[in-house]
């Protein structure tokens, strides 16, 4: 009997979600993405640019056997439902899915659910509906416009400078970098100083003068000032107030990755791992089941039944007097809003009952995750905040400190939030205190500081560049391609990042800018609202994108190869360090007139005598860099094997035995035995 067909991108999702519809659905997996964009076309970019930004799709390598298996499972489907993540990158993968099945429309539903529970997914089959193509639209114009703007420019980069890419979002990410290393290097520090008056329970500060603001700014000052005081301080002013202490926000994607940056020394790509298994499902006593929402948003609401659980948990551990109240969701410019922050799936679930389910890396995440979103809805602490002013003779000293005469929802959070006790004495107005000294420090100003992964993530997000599915690949792109390094876990751009920069300021810097990258993101808003067309959107970035890349491929100097300090043997020019694909290489700088290549001594490693000549067989290399066995008299013997050659013949066909994995093959018959070597 045919089965409805369910499809999701994770494989790990199957399992639970199979288990939670019953035996009349199937559901398998995309394993991501199935097709992206050829390298076909113009400059390959795999869109035709004359022609509407027209895509052409070819199926990603290693997915075609992906497709074959869903064309046979959709074939014998009853329905079919697309139930890809609930984000526009998980919608565009649902209309592949839609386009490559050659589904129509009465063949098919789209599902959203926000987590992998059985009650979410039950309810997200109660509301299926189609493929939402403005979506769609959203994601594909993400996608070509990252692709036109990465092979262009970094080809570019590649024949001008040492740099290997630039794109959309890296690039300002890495003008952020470079310009902070720069504000760094052009401050002049300004020398200042503080005195203060040491008692026996607290120290207090100078701060004015005669109730005028007082900045010191040379020893001078200081010894003057120290000239006209003594041991003797006045309380002039006591302060107390109470002030409330809100909890923050659930987390949203950039706060999470800040805070397990700071927290658990997480870095961003590891945060975003952990977060997709939490979310995905863990299998625990008696069921597997996703115990986070959706780790990519940028929305801070909560789901009303969340909401409602919560307060029920709150009440019965913690009493009526700390339940809070919901926060008003964040809505600044550039938020999707399109599903919930990120919370745990069960507030019944703690950190404490699914601990021996969990790595110790997973249990620190979720225990992150779950006690911020409990804390959200409790109520504020309560902190009584006392200021003293002491006078002496004319200047005025403050001290201030703190007590908490409430915990809320601190009695939840305080492993994450530094609220310590500053106890001051009672004092009273015009009691006199005798200091024990009185001291004086010399400082000076500091620089801005370098951004940490935290930071470098929380100014993108307040600057509107990316989105919360792009923070992490970002951070991870400019490590991998060196143009940033970390130290003590902040950003220093290298010296190819540097260059890379002004190169791209020279041509591009009407283009490449925090404010020409946050509007194309509110384009992209726009697009995924229905409210902008995305080939107008195309068209007017490419028709000023195109002309710049022009200009800069004749404007911009090449770099100057690296000359080896050798002479080409062929023609006498000096020999220079060039790229290729596969890395490094030393050549002629008279190319193309003279094309010598440089071949460097390789070790050669034998391993048996050629069969069909008098040579050896060798250990060589393909260009894919993967391993293989051929003779070392090629091309005029082409003898070769995937397998390891033994030197022995085949006692049935008299050919090569080949070993692999403990076994020894034939490498022409069927013939085979085991082997301990």
């Amino acid at each position: 009997m045919s089965k409805n067909l369910v499809i999701v991108e994770s494989p790990s999702k199957t399992k639970p979600i199979e288990k939670y519809l019953g035996s009349d659905y199937k559901v398998v997996s995309s394993k991501g993405h199935v097709r992206d964009l050829s390298t076909k076309g113009k400059f390959g970019f795999g869109v035709d640019v004359d022609n509407d930004f027209k895509p052409d799709y070819v199926p990603m390598k290693g997915k075609s056997s992906v497709i074959t298996s869903l064309k046979k499972d959709a074939k014998e489907a009853k329905h079919i439902y697309l139930a890809t993540d609930p984000d526009r990158e998980g919608e565009a993968i649902s209309w592949h899915l839609y386009d490559v099945l050659k589904l129509k429309d009465e063949d098919y539903e789209r599902v959203v659910f926000n987590e992998i529970t059985e009650g979410a997914v039950k309810e997200a089959f109660k509301h299926s509906r189609k493929i939402d193509k403005d979506l769609v639209n959203s994601q594909e114009t993400r996608r070509i416009l990252d692709r036109i703007i990465g092979f262009r420019l970094s080809k570019l980069i590649q024949s001008k400078t040492d740099g290997s890419s630039a794109g959309r979002v890296q690039s300002v990410a890495l003008k952020l970098i470079v310009d902070r290393e720069r504000e760094i290097e052009a401050f002049i520090p300004e020398e200042y100083w503080s005195i203060k008056g040491i008692f026996d329970n607290f120290d207090a500060e100078l701060f004015n003068y005669n109730n005028e603001d007082l900045e010191i700014k040379s020893e001078e000052e200081v010894n003057d000032i120290l000239s006209k005081l003594d041991d003797k301080f006045e309380v002039v002013n006591v302060d107390k107030k109470l002030k409330n202490k809100q909890s923050k926000y659930p987390f949203i994607t950039s706060t999470l990755q800040q805070d397990a940056s700071n927290k658990l020394n997480f870095n961003a790509k590891k945060t975003m791992q952990i977060a997709q298994k939490l979310y995905e499902g863990v299998e625990l006593e008696d069921e597997t089941v996703g115990l986070i929402t959706y780790m990519r948003t940028d929305s801070t609401r909560l789901s009303d039944d969340f909401i409602k659980s919560t307060y029920a948990f709150i009440a019965s551990k913690y009493g009526e007097d700390y339940i809070g109240y919901v926060k008003e969701s964040k809505k600044k410019e550039n938020v999707q809003d399109a599903h919930e922050g990120i919370r745990p799936t069960s507030i019944n679930r703690t950190p404490e009952s699914v601990k021996p389910y969990l790595s110790n890396d997973e249990y620190k995440l979720y225990r992150m995750i779950y006690y911020r979103a409990l804390a959200s809805l409790m109520k504020s602490a309560q902190t009584e905040n006392t200021t003293i002013i002491l006078d002496n003779n004319n200047y005025q000293f403050k001290t201030t400190g703190q007590i908490v005469v409430f915990d809320g929802y601190l009695r939840v959070y305080s492993d994450y939030e530094d609220t310590k006790d500053a106890i001051l004495p009672d004092l009273k107005e015009k009691e006199v205190l005798t200091s024990n000294s009185i001291e004086h420090e010399q400082h000076f100003t500091k620089p801005p500081a370098r951004y940490t992964e935290a930071k470098l993530i929380k100014e993108m997000e307040e600057l509107g560049i990316g989105r919360p599915s792009t923070y992490a690949t970002t951070m991870d792109i400019l490590k991998k391609r060196n143009y940033a390094i970390l130290e003590e876990k902040k950003f220093v751009p290298t010296s190819v990042g540097i260059e890379i920069t002004d190169k791209l300021q020279q041509c591009f810097s009407h283009l490449i800018n925090v404010e020409y990258t946050a509007n194309m993101e509110t384009d992209l808003d726009k697009i995924a609202e229905g409210n902008e067309n995305w080939i107008k959107v195309l068209r007017e970035f490419y028709d000023e994108f195109e002309p710049a890349v022009k200009n800069a491929f004749d404007a911009m100097p090449k770099k100057e190869a690296e000359q080896t300090g050798e002479d080409c043997p062929n023609c006498g020019h000096p020999l220079v360090i060039r790229k290729g694909k596969y890395g490094e290489f030393t050549a002629c700088s008279n190319y193309p007139e003279c094309k010598y290549i440089k071949t460097e001594p390789k070790d050669i490693v034998e391993v048996c005598d050629c069969p069909n000549c008098s040579s050896k067989i060798v250990e060589k290399k393909s260009k894919k860099g993967k391993i293989f066995y051929g003779c070392n008299n090629y091309p005029k013997c082409k003898t070769a094997y995937w397998d390891k050659p033994i030197g022995k013949n085949c006692p049935e066909c008299n050919n090569m035995l080949t070993l692999k994995n403990n076994t020894i093959k034939c490498s022409n018959c069927d013939y085979t035995e085991e082997t301990n070597e």
